[in-house]
């Protein structure tokens, strides 16, 4: 399996029947008696696997279409059509049915980073109460005496300047 990911060929109908093989040749080796008509391995060597009813069935698509970067990849184009030639690039392909739209963007943070963001916000939202309450006595830091300013916009003629009505 690593050996194909890394190589550049497609992957044929042939190559999956040769997989197949392997399989049922691994199988028969496990179960020399051969598995029950029943068994769903045994029915998909067989090709009798019927689906309908179950989960499975809707994850079947006939005909489909990769995405990426909220793109249909076409099959005439190359994938340095679309993403360069650098060779390191890692992309991340869907895949959906012919003919549906784009799938959904995927989201940015888990659910559990999610709580661990507002659990610490939470905190220091607490944190900053605390301290407001608190009070040193830094309430002259707001006060007109305590205003670095207020000499020169005494001179300047600005010292009681009012934005607002009477």
């Amino acid at each position: 399996a690593e050996v194909s990911t890394q190589s550049t060929g497609v992957l044929t109908l042939a190559v999956v029947q040769d997989a197949l093989d392997r399989l049922k040749g691994a199988v028969m080796i496990v179960y020399p008696m051969k598995l029950p008509p029943y068994d769903p391995v045994q029915a998909e060597f067989d090709g009798q696997e019927d689906l309908s009813g179950t989960q499975a069935s809707l994850e079947i698509i006939e005909q489909g279409a990769l995405w990426w970067a909220g793109k249909e990849l076409l099959p005439e184009k190359t994938l340095s059509d679309y993403v360069g030639r650098n060779e390191k690039t890692k992309i991340i392909v869907k895949l959906s049915k012919k003919g549906a739209s784009a799938p959904g963007r995927e989201q940015l943070m888990s659910e559990e980073e999610k709580k661990q963001m507002m659990a610490w916000q939470y905190r220091k939202q607490e944190e900053m109460k605390k301290l407001h309450e608190a009070d040193d006595g830094d309430d002259y830091y707001n006060s007109p005496w305590a205003n670095s300013n207020a000499l020169k916009n005494q001179f300047h003629g600005i010292g009681n300047i009012k934005w607002g009505p009477k």
